[in-house]
């Protein structure tokens, strides 16, 4: 069975799916903001004809779902499934609720906003369950298969096309809010991607490396790694420790190294994503690094 099916993964692609309804009919469509995607898509469609946003949105939907899984095969295509058929569903829902379809804020800057916010934490907990949206995510997949071309430009210039299409019936403002609204989902999107997953890497050099190390293992329970280096100006050579822990245990670390070594030389960086033992696996899954 597809990891996607997973009961957490399942109830988080349906939550994000209706987060993502709930953001455009409470902050999108009652403002009349431009949007990207299937949703900016429909908006074109629906200014020059009486076809309903989610009638739209199921039709493209159902269509990009049979491509993907002539194109780009059966696992793909399960991936998608549930937010093809599903967010539809969930537009039309949040669409006959009149406090929910009537929006709760005139401002089109905290609609755009608020709405961003939406839309980007509904996208990425859908692509942190290992699915798909769906809808216009599919042709630059196809593309990418076919031509070789990547998928991330293809995704921006879909959404540039889509833009520029709801430009020739929107006010200037309107576009200035778009962009605003495309650029707050966008940030809020790379957050929620690796949130939680953050770490900090720290590098540290040291008389007393075996010390410090031992104390790291025991002492913190992380694992470390030894690397052979030597200095740039006497050319000494001598071992590194480069380890990996959480932000939290940071001014621990750094209070364990300045007790055995004062002089220790320390590099501290963030890195977005860590995995493995004592991170994305329990410890006894897999040997330490040491």
């Amino acid at each position: 069975m597809n990891s996607v099916f997973k009961l957490s993964n399942i109830f988080m692609i349906l939550l994000g799916n209706a987060a993502m309804a709930l953001g455009i009919v409470m902050f999108i469509l009652p403002n009349g903001l431009m949007t990207g995607g299937t949703t900016g898509l429909s908006l074109i469609v629906g200014h020059y004809t009486s076809l309903p946003i989610s009638a739209f949105v199921f039709l493209f939907n159902a269509v990009m779902f049979i491509l993907g899984l002539v194109v780009l095969g059966r696992a793909f295509a399960m991936t998608t499934l549930l937010s093809t058929f599903f967010y539809p569903v969930a537009l039309e829902f949040f669409q006959r609720i009149p406090a929910v379809a009537e929006g709760i804020t005139d401002d089109r800057l905290l609609s755009s906003l608020f709405g961003g916010l939406f839309i980007g934490f509904a996208l990425g907990i859908v692509i942190r369950a290992g699915a798909s949206t769906g809808g216009m995510d599919i042709p630059p997949l196809i593309l990418n298969k076919k031509l070789g071309l990547p998928v991330s430009g293809l995704l921006y210039a879909f959404d540039i096309v889509i833009l520029i299409g709801q430009m020739l019936f929107s006010d200037k403002e309107a576009i200035l809010y778009g962009i605003l609204l495309v650029m707050t989902y966008t940030i809020v999107l790379d957050k929620v991607l690796v949130f939680g997953r953050a770490q900090t890497q720290v590098k540290i050099i040291s008389e007393r490396v075996e010390e410090i190390n031992t104390a790291i293992n025991r002492e913190m329970d992380r694992g470390s790694t030894l690397i052979h280096t030597a200095t740039g100006y006497l050319k000494k050579e001598q071992d590194m420790i480069m380890t990996v822990i959480s932000n939290r245990q940071l001014a621990h670390l750094n209070r364990l190294v300045t007790e055995i070594d004062p002089n220790a030389f320390m590099v501290v960086a963030k890195v977005n994503e860590v995995s493995g033992k004592g991170f994305t696996l329990p410890k006894h899954q897999a040997a330490g690094h040491r």
